[in-house]
């Protein structure tokens, strides 16, 4: 038998409990807590999302959290990136060999992708796995691992392949992450509103309100709006209402509006009471984000362009103003059918998946990665008239939106399956009509950029 020590396990006087991102000095002052040296840093950071580290958290430790970090990690990232930060910094300074950390998928867009490209600038990434299936607590979720250093690795792997290099999207081909906000995409695209609290209601109660007379003489149909949301774009419209009393409608003047008000003073000032945005609370009968901008440039449309900011499939999709977009989807101030056309390319698709993050397997569409990023073939505001490309463009967009029109909502359908006619399962099955409607619609647009068609991702995204 083997003459084993007693105890079996040594005293392991080198784990600390301790908080591994955030300490305090002898004066209160919050510091980056310091790591020990070491060969090789591996682990398994917590994750909590971006949005919900205050509510996890609290007020106070994430306002030190945020002053310690500001100058290096988007306040809107996620937790797991303050590993990442400590982790590079170790690197930095010699106190460490390789790093191999795990995040969600998440980790290569958006906010979070800007400590991979930190990690880069100071070192390299020689290993990663983009995009795997893992379970957290039980529930399937998607992770990337990665592994950097200081540059030293002269191999790469990505994904169990060699390759030339590593970009901070952990991808391996062209590297487009030096694209900035084109000053001419500006003032287009938006996050919809963010209700914040029981706004909304159902199309029964919303014509009861508009057929109510006021003694003011005022007319409800002035703060009862049609609604949609991510649901009803990837779904079946599901004639939703909401109450909406602008931007900056005085208290005094909603309450001629008397089943709205009524009905938002029941039902959301007092869960506005005690709110941690004290505009909120305040101004209780506004919805919590206002989006002024965005009203703003949608007012003079007839009509204008929504994608949900979540979706299996990247869909475009017109909808009448003055219907209230909710924050699940970005709002396009166009309302010509050759910029509707430009979006819903394959060109921009490309653009987008690569731009753009993800939660899980569902890319994620942003107005400050995605579209005002993107090199239109004519800056938008600047499409020359009568030119034959835009009316190309144009021409095959509005063909694509009828066929889809009609196959969403054919005459004399049973409504069993009429609730199968969704934009979603559309996409899913491609039928030979939608993919030579879009092959349309991708030439005319390559040839608006002075491009053959077809072309690989690669090719158009090195193109771009």
């Amino acid at each position: 038998y083997w003459d084993a020590p007693e105890p079996i396990l040594q005293p392991l006087t080198t784990i600390e409990q301790r908080d591994a991102i955030l300490t305090f000095t002898a004066e209160g002052t919050p510091t980056a807590s310091a790591w020990p040296r070491a060969d090789v840093i591996i682990g398994n950071p917590p994750f909590l999302g971006g949005n919900r580290i205050r509510s996890e958290l609290g007020d106070s430790y994430v306002n030190h959290l945020f002053a310690c970090y500001r100058s290096r990690i988007p306040a809107s990232a996620d937790f797991v990136c303050y590993w990442f930060e400590q982790a590079r910094a170790q690197l930095v300074n010699g106190n460490v060999k390789r790093v191999g950390l795990l995040a969600t998928n998440s980790i290569r867009g958006g906010a979070n992708r800007e400590v991979l490209k930190r990690i880069k600038q100071d070192g390299d990434i020689f290993m990663a796995w983009a995009d795997r299936p893992w379970l957290l607590e039980g529930a399937a979720v998607r992770v990337s691992m990665v592994g950097f250093d200081d540059g030293s690795e002269q191999e790469r792997v990505l994904d169990g392949q060699q390759v030339q290099a590593i970009n901070a999207d952990l991808t391996g081909d062209v590297d487009i992450l030096r694209a900035t906000q084109l000053p001419e995409n500006s003032g287009l695209s938006f996050i919809g509103s963010m209700k914040g609290g029981a706004f909304d209601i159902d199309a029964e109660t919303a014509q009861q309100m508009i057929a109510a007379p006021n003694q003011s003489g005022v007319s409800n149909r002035d703060v009862v709006r049609p609604w949609v949301n991510g649901l009803d774009i990837t779904r079946r419209p599901r004639n939703m209402w909401i109450i909406d009393f602008g931007v900056d409608m005085p208290e005094s003047e909603a309450q001629q509006y008397e089943l709205p008000y009524a009905h938002v003073l029941e039902r959301v000032k007092l869960a506005r009471q005690g709110n941690r945005m004290k505009r909120r609370e305040t101004y209780w009968w506004l919805h919590g984000d206002l989006v002024s901008r965005m009203r703003k440039a949608l007012a003079p449309l007839s009509r204008f362009i929504v994608t949900p900011t979540l979706s299996k499939h990247r869909l475009f999709v017109w909808i009448q103003h003055p219907t209230v977009p909710d924050h699940q989807l970005v709002a396009i101030a166009r309302e010509d059918d050759y910029f509707f056309g430009v979006l819903h390319s394959r060109i921009h698709e490309v653009w987008a998946l690569r731009m753009g993050t993800s939660l899980e397997d569902r890319p994620r569409y942003t107005p400050t990665t995605c579209f005002e990023t993107f090199p239109f073939p004519y800056p938008p505001g600047q499409e020359p008239p009568d030119d034959p490309h835009v009316a190309a463009i144009g021409a095959a967009a509005a063909a694509l939106d009828a066929w889809r029109e009609a196959w969403l909502n054919p005459p004399d359908l049973p409504p069993k399956e009429l609730a199968k006619r969704t934009l979603t399962n559309l996409y899913n099955a491609r039928p030979d009509d939608l993919v030579a409607l879009h092959a349309a619609l991708d030439a005319a647009v390559a040839a608006a950029y002075g491009w053959e068609w077809p072309l690989s991702d690669d090719e158009i995204l090195t193109r771009l």
